[in-house]
């Protein structure tokens, strides 16, 4: 497993599952699918381990040609299922079903694989939280685990499509582990059960993944969501020792640091809980914000308690947070100076380093870094993705030679910490025997930096950005030495499904398929909003709706008659405008003054649109006398120019106008007649000169 990436998923030949629960899944599934449709059509083909099997073995060009088309059809029916261009929302879309499909699907070599594994991460991190998606979930969780467990881990490489199985499975598990908070996860021991022996096995990958943090921290997500998950859950069961049960949930208890209560009957510290409050005020807009940060400040000391799982969520709801705003943008980079500087001084101390383990913060320090490249790319103002790249501070030492990387001066501080900024301290402080959090935080902020630059490509609004992380890039390819972060290098561009170097093919369009998977866009805002919903619940609504007990005959009278008197009281709240769960709002209800702020700017609003129609009406108005005036005034002109002609040329035609034929033929009679008066004239004028002459020559 430490050897080199190798970038073709078609040499990873992953068994097929052959698990009789997959196969009662499946058919479970369909059948359900087939009820709903009434049976009015059946789906023609469906994905089965006979298919799967010749797929993969066949040597007949003709027959994989026949069977690569049946795959094609069944991935574009996937695609629709899924809902990948609405964010998994639509009557066409069924989750469920389309997970356990794409599961079966991704089994295929090559390309069918490739696709199938992108189009179910997508589908992960943008779809909306659902207790119906529970079941799926589960299944998906075992297929993975399966696949890394059972399939991966006999490789001598490490393969490409490893890379997409362990960033599936950490999307799958951030999901768990908020149905987790919900209090949705005590009826599903059975399912947690099965997960055991491949999260036991999964415990033993620390030696293959060390070298891959990228790898390695999802890997640590996973295994840290479920060890809080399974003491929790399974502990609590009747199956074991009570007395043992209520000590350990009481550790369990210290660890998430008990301090707000939510409807799951969960709790979280309060770093998590400011971190969702302070993102509920800036999707609002609420002039509290400020507040909320500040208390968030005095919660810092939280982000370093071991049990991290919650300093990892906080970061993720703070960075989603800092998309939207700079103050929430400066709370985020402060928390992780604040941290960065406490750990490093621990470690420094021998004598606390004994008493005070942080082995664990590179995982925090790796999800910083991740969420701020996120922001980098996918904030909502430009100053906001120049403050996370370059930092609030203007000195020139955090811009002077971030390129250079120069390693023989003095070490530079914390000054602050972007992008460029922790990649200034990091890079001053590598060394081979240098501390986990500093070579993993220089890992993660090249790794990061390459698929940046990748996710960039074809974006002339960011040419600027792009040319900036590609000359960093470059400079850290052609001085830094560590092999360690060229390894970085490589496996962003495994990741990528690049063979080319990224440093040479700068001007390569990306294709779509290739850009989905680079980043996870929405998990972020959709765990948020799910919090936000758990810490701050609306008043008629909720994001993940409640289980649904088994209910007696014997009270179903009872029950009809309760429920049709609170139907008459509760269902005001229009169901024609949230048809279903999936569909309510993306930000809590407002309170009553919001409701007032809003009505008040929607009436002003209306009034400043017929304002401005009426200005637009006289404007027209307006404009259409002024084009009167000017066509009078032209024509006025044009008179007063004729009627000069007429007097100088004694003509009435316009200038280069031919006369018509009648003023023609009087013109010429005209002309004829003045000649023969002339000639007359003439003659007169002769025979008189004559007749003088005559007359003098006789006298």
């Amino acid at each position: 497993m430490n050897m080199p990436v190798k970038n073709s998923p078609v040499s990873n030949p992953f068994g097929v599952i052959s698990s009789s629960y997959y196969e009662q899944h499946l058919r479970f599934n369909l059948q359900n699918l087939r009820e709903r449709k009434n049976d009015k059509s059946k789906p023609p083909f469906s994905i089965t381990k006979e298919f799967i099997l010749r797929f993969n073995q066949t040597k007949n060009p003709k027959e994989k040609e026949e069977l690569l088309n049946l795959a094609k059809k069944t991935l574009l029916r996937c695609k629709r299922k899924l809902g990948l261009r609405t964010l998994g929302t639509g009557k066409h879309v069924h989750l469920p079903t389309a997970w356990t499909e794409i599961v079966y699907v991704a089994q295929c070599k090559g390309k069918i694989q490739d696709e199938a594994l992108n189009m179910l991460y997508t589908s992960l991190d943008h779809a909306s939280f659902d207790y119906e998606h529970l079941p799926a979930l589960f299944f998906l969780a075992e297929s993975i685990l399966y696949r890394l467990c059972c399939d991966a881990f006999l490789k001598t490489y490490l393969y490409s499509v490893e890379i997409k199985l362990t960033k599936i499975g950490y999307l799958i598990f951030l999901r768990l582990f908020i149905y987790f908070l919900y209090g949705h996860l005590e009826s599903f021991n059975q399912h947690l059960l099965r997960l055991q022996p491949y999260l036991y096995a999964l415990s033993f990958s620390g030696e293959s993944y060390d070298k891959y943090p990228n790898i390695f921290s999802n890997v640590q997500i996973i295994l840290k969501t479920m060890e809080i998950i399974c003491e929790r859950e399974l502990l609590s069961g009747s199956f074991s020792n009570p007395v043992e049960n209520e000590k350990q949930c009481d550790n369990i208890d210290s660890d998430m640091g008990r301090v707000q209560p939510s409807q799951g009957g969960r709790d979280v510290n309060s770093l998590l809980w400011h971190c969702t409050a302070a993102w509920t005020c800036a999707q609002k807009d609420s002039p509290r914000l400020k507040k909320v940060l500040e208390h968030l400040l005095f919660h810092k000391t939280h982000l370093q308690t071991k049990c991290w799982m919650n300093s990892v969520l906080a970061l993720l709801v703070l960075g989603e947070a800092a998309k939207l705003n700079m103050d929430c943008l400066r709370t985020l980079m402060d928390l992780m100076k604040d941290f960065l500087l406490s750990i490093m001084t621990v470690q420094n101390q021998k004598e606390k380093c004994k008493a005070d383990d942080f082995s664990w913060a590179w995982n925090v320090v790796y999800t910083y870094v991740t969420t701020l490249a996120e922001a980098c790319l996918y904030v909502a103002i430009s100053n906001l993705r120049k403050t996370a790249l370059v930092g609030f501070c203007d000195c020139k030492s955090s811009q002077r030679d971030t390129l250079l990387l120069g390693k023989s001066e003095e070490q530079p501080e914390l000054r602050n910490t972007s992008i460029l900024g922790l990649l200034d301290y990091f890079s001053s402080k590598m060394s081979d025997n240098c501390d986990q959090v500093i070579w993993i935080g220089y890992y993660g902020i090249v790794y990061n930096l390459v698929k940046m630059s990748w996710e960039l490509q074809g974006d002339e609004e960011q040419d600027g950005l792009r040319n900036l992380i590609w000359q960093t890039l470059q400079k850290i390819k052609d001085h830094e030495k560590d092999g360690r972060v060229h390894i970085a290098i490589n496996i962003a561009k495994a990741e990528l499904n690049n063979p080319m170097d990224p440093f040479t093919s700068y001007r390569t369009k990306v294709s779509s398929n290739a850009r989905d998977e680079v980043f996870s866009k929405f998990i972020g805002w959709r765990i948020a909003n799910a919090l936000s919903k758990l810490f701050f619940p609306p008043t008629n609504a909720h994001i993940l709706p409640s289980k649904k007990p088994l209910i007696k005959q014997d009270g179903m009278k009872h029950l009809y008659k309760r429920q049709d008197s609170l139907k008459k009281r509760v269902l005001r709240f229009t169901v024609r405008k949230h048809p279903s769960v999936s569909e309510l709002p993306m930000v809590p209800y407002p309170d009553f003054f919001t409701k007032g702020d809003e009505e008040l700017t929607r009436i002003i609003d209306h009034h400043w649109q017929k304002e401005l129609k009426t200005r637009e009406e006289e404007y027209a108005i307006c404009e259409a006398k002024e084009g009167k005036d000017k066509e009078l005034e032209e024509k006025n002109r044009f008179r007063e120019i004729m009627k000069r002609r007429e007097e100088k040329l004694h003509k009435k035609t316009k200038p280069y106008e031919l006369p018509t034929r009648t003023e023609v033929i009087a013109s010429e009679k005209k002309m004829t007649q003045n000649r023969e008066s002339y000639a007359r004239n003439s003659l007169y004028e002769k025979d008189q000169d004559s007749y003088m002459l005559e007359k003098i020559s006789s006298n």
